[in-house]
């Protein structure tokens, strides 16, 4: 029997930024046009940044320096220079200010951090450390004038190797022999962006910090050295810290840095995705649906759905009732129209299994009145395609399969950067639907969204924005319980 493969290389997406002119690198349209809400005015956007800090004293003197360097141009060290820009200075940027000041910082004493840190019971040390973090958020965050717009909190290098994670012995030992078998790996390892059952046994300082930051309705980011200082061996320099950084801050205080290229109709981008959960009340273990959704602005918000008991059979195959798919759509354009005033004209769902004949009429009947949606499942898959010469396929690369099955390359050669930004042969994702689609359309919106992460400015993701963040939002929602969660995605990323 013959196979017939058909490739088509797709364009690299474009976006949009303050000043006139599309892009497809983040960095260089804010450089040359500034973020996406300039055309809103000033009156309308933040214009003057104020930073909160918390940590021991000399974390705190580091991140004085690094974001005060970071107000200035800074170099970049790096060979590519198309991959790795000079920085021009967060107010060249932005165009607004970063602002620092002793009434926005609150230092937690070394003494009680070191007592801390010495408990020999490494949950009773994670609960004290973040117990120290979250009363100096909650400090700062009731401040009633001028409070901070977004707090770094300042973790130094005792409180990482100390509380980062904690777990037991097997399991360190089984995540350490998983990391050594993926470097070995010619072939590339999806990254897992859906919870595992092995989350269950860890516990994550950092989404346990950020769940205690969303009671306070702040959001927050983590400063490491290796940010403040760059310490790691073969790291990022210092140019390339700053742009990550500065653009992650600048989302979490309210700024739009750019936006998916408006091209059709007004569209809510979803995925979902399951986590687990502990229930307040009689803990019991369940399995709670989250929906990750974004507006064609890229403004993301996280809503929480049904919880499903758990059962250890299930491994991934969770699934949703015909109630709960409709729940959950309805949900999705609840939020959707109170964030922006109006209802889209087009939905698509992204979910990495399959959806089900109950989940299928579930979205379909609970979006019976939009003209256009599509249920799409974006599954990793054991497909490689090797081509003559030094690098693999490009990035956009669409391979149909005897006209039925759709692969793409979410990762590749980028010809934007000349090289393929990655150490194995790329793997592709399976894109299926229940109807039929126009799959170079889906494949452009899958590509688009992989560049709609405002946590970095780095434009190498594998996977839509829809599904990058699952596993972390999945962790933070884990750690606030079984309350109603805040739903701005800045609480999360």
């Amino acid at each position: 029997m013959s196979i017939s493969v058909r490739l088509h290389e797709l364009p690299e997406p474009l976006l949009e930024f303050g000043g006139a002119g599309e892009f497809t690198d983040p960095k260089v349209g804010l450089r040359e046009a500034g973020p996406y809400d300039l055309r809103f005015g000033n009156a309308a956007r933040n214009t003057n940044i104020r930073l909160g800090l918390v940590g021991p004293q000399a974390m705190l003197l580091k991140a004085r320096n690094w974001f005060s360097t970071c107000m200035g141009h800074i170099e970049s060290t790096m060979k590519n220079i198309d991959q790795y820009p000079h920085y021009p200075g967060f107010e060249s940027v932005f165009r607004c200010s970063l602002s620092l000041s002793s009434r926005w910082e609150n230092t937690i004493s070394e003494t009680s951090l070191k007592e801390a840190i010495s408990e020999k019971v490494d949950a009773l040390a994670f609960e004290k450390v973040l117990q120290l973090y979250s009363d100096a958020i909650k400090r700062l965050a009731s401040q009633e004038f001028s409070k901070p717009h977004v707090i770094i909190c300042c973790l130094p290098e005792e409180v990482i190797n100390r509380c980062w994670s904690i777990k037991n012995q097997v399991v360190k030992h089984t995540s350490k022999a998983k990391k050594i078998s993926q470097q070995l790996n010619l072939f590339e390892v999806l990254p897992e962006v859906e919870e595992t059952a092995e989350d269950l046994l860890n516990r994550d300082f950092r989404r346990a910090l950020k769940a205690k930051a969303m009671e306070c309705q702040i959001p927050i980011q983590i400063g490491r050295d290796r940010l403040f200082v760059g310490v790691e061996r073969g790291g990022q320099d210092a140019a390339t810290r700053a742009w990550h950084s500065s653009i992650a801050i600048y989302y979490k205080a309210g700024g739009i840095p750019w936006r998916l290229r408006s091209n059709g109709p007004e569209t809510c981008y979803v995925g979902i995705s399951f986590h687990h959960l502990y229930t307040t009340t009689n803990r019991h273990l369940v399995r709670s649906c989250i929906a990750q959704a974004f507006s064609s602005d890229g403004e993301g918000f996280a809503i929480r759905g049904a919880n499903i008991p758990w059962d250890a059979k299930q491994d991934r195959n969770v699934h949703l009732t015909e109630k709960q798919a409709y729940e959950m759509g309805e949900k999705i354009l609840e939020n959707y129209s109170d964030r922006t005033g109006m209802t889209p004209q087009r939905v698509v769902i992204h979910k990495t299994s399959a959806f089900n004949e109950d989940e299928t009429e579930g979205f379909r009947t609970a979006l019976a009145n939009i003209p256009i949606v599509e249920l799409i499942n974006l599954a990793p898959t054991d497909l490689r395609l090797v081509r003559h010469g030094e690098y693999p396929p490009k990035r956009g690369t669409l391979c149909i399969v005897n006209e039925a099955n759709s692969y793409l390359f979410t990762t590749g050669f980028m010809p934007s950067l000349g090289t393929y930004p990655g150490p194995h042969i790329p793997a592709p994702l399976q894109i299926k639907s229940d109807q039929p689609i126009d799959v170079e359309k889906v494949a452009i919106d899958v590509l688009s969204l992989a560049r709609m992460n405002w946590n970095t400015s780095s434009t190498t993701s594998g996977f839509p924005v829809t599904l990058f963040f699952a596993r972390q939002v999945g962790g933070i929602m884990a750690e606030y319980g079984d309350r109603e969660p805040h739903t701005s995605f800045r609480y999360y990323i």
